[in-house]
């Protein structure tokens, strides 16, 4: 293997034994189908089962094969980070362990790339999955996330995906935020695009996914909203909740002072006062929020000397030192 391959694919893998060395076959065919440099990264995220005695015989079997071995189960967005963190090739491909993927849908992806595309995202048309507890909600997540993010993708949640290096390399990732590096790299510029790839149901093993994901899901996706309008700029929500409060508490107080001098009602027969000066501190942390949070921004982007923008290339800039 060369020490910068044109290909790297990574697989997080919790619990799949009985998978790895069938996936592992038709990842090696392929690859040498591509007749491309390639690396193969599995990221075992603590299986308890034999899944990782089973990748190091593969990896002294397969030169092209490295093993990162996760200390407990961090869960799927913390094994994408690892693969990304430790790949070197030009292209970036995840896929899943469990042979519901297609390892040759592959050069399908490369050759979307080749069109001039920095992401292509799978698409999983006809899912072997569960109507209920899977497909409806997936549906579901699809449409709203494709909304949100303003980036329109049949299935977000398909790990088989195609990255250029430089969309993806400067990418954090948290909670269940893996399923949203297509808008993470749009943001950044990229030219994003989707193809159909296959899917099979699962024979061996158990899903390590469920419908109570779906809530974790939309916490991330109200981060994603959040970062995608104002993560430059907080003063601005955080502002008009303040300025919202604010005159909710001034109507609140005139209404109490035209109740006291104009009917006689008393301020403590009327709960008006307390609601103003409520509404009135709370206006006031909303404000000092928004400021913290802009300096906050400010601070994590001057620090670092990071700029608010990307470029994707420069021109005429080569004599420049």
């Amino acid at each position: 293997m060369e020490n910068n391959p044109e290909l790297s694919l990574f697989l997080p893998v919790l619990n799949e034994e009985e998978n790895l060395r069938p996936m592992h076959a038709k990842i090696q065919a392929a690859l040498n189908s591509l007749g491309k440099t390639a690396e193969v990264i599995y990221v075992d995220d603590g299986s308890t089962d034999k899944s990782l005695q089973i990748l190091k015989e593969i990896a002294a079997e397969d030169s092209r094969v490295r093993v990162i071995s996760l200390r407990r189960n961090y869960g799927q967005t913390a094994a994408m980070s690892a693969g990304i963190d430790a790949a070197k090739g030009a292209i970036l491909i995840p896929m899943d362990a469990d042979l519901q993927n297609d390892p040759k849908d592959i050069a399908r992806l490369l050759e979307k790339l080749d069109e001039g595309y920095d992401v292509v995202s799978g698409w999983r048309k006809n899912r072997q999955d569960k109507l209920v507890s899977r497909k409806i909600p997936s549906w579901i997540a699809n449409s709203v996330i494709s909304k949100i993010g303003g980036v329109p993708l049949h299935d977000y949640g398909c790990s088989l995906k195609a990255y250029r290096r430089d969309v993806i390399q400067d990418v954090k990732l948290y909670g269940e935020m893996y399923r949203f590096i297509p808008i993470y790299a749009s943001w950044a510029g990229a030219r994003v695009a989707e193809i159909p790839v296959d899917h099979y149901a699962r024979m061996r093993g158990k899903s390590k996914y469920g419908i109570s994901r779906t809530l974790k899901v939309v916490f991330d996706l109200m981060t994603i909203k959040f970062m995608a309008s104002y993560q430059t700029k907080p003063i601005y929500v955080f502002g008009t909740f303040g300025l919202i409060a604010f005159l909710l508490s001034t109507f609140a107080g005139l209404w109490a002072f035209a109740l006291k001098f104009i009917y006689g009602v008393s301020f403590i027969l009327t709960p008006l006062p307390v609601i103003a000066i409520v509404l009135l501190a709370i206006s006031m942390q909303f404000f000092l929020m928004g400021l913290l949070a802009e300096m906050l921004v400010r601070t994590y982007h001057e620090s670092q000397a990071k700029a608010i923008y990307t470029v994707r290339e420069k021109i005429g800039f080569e004599n420049e030192q």
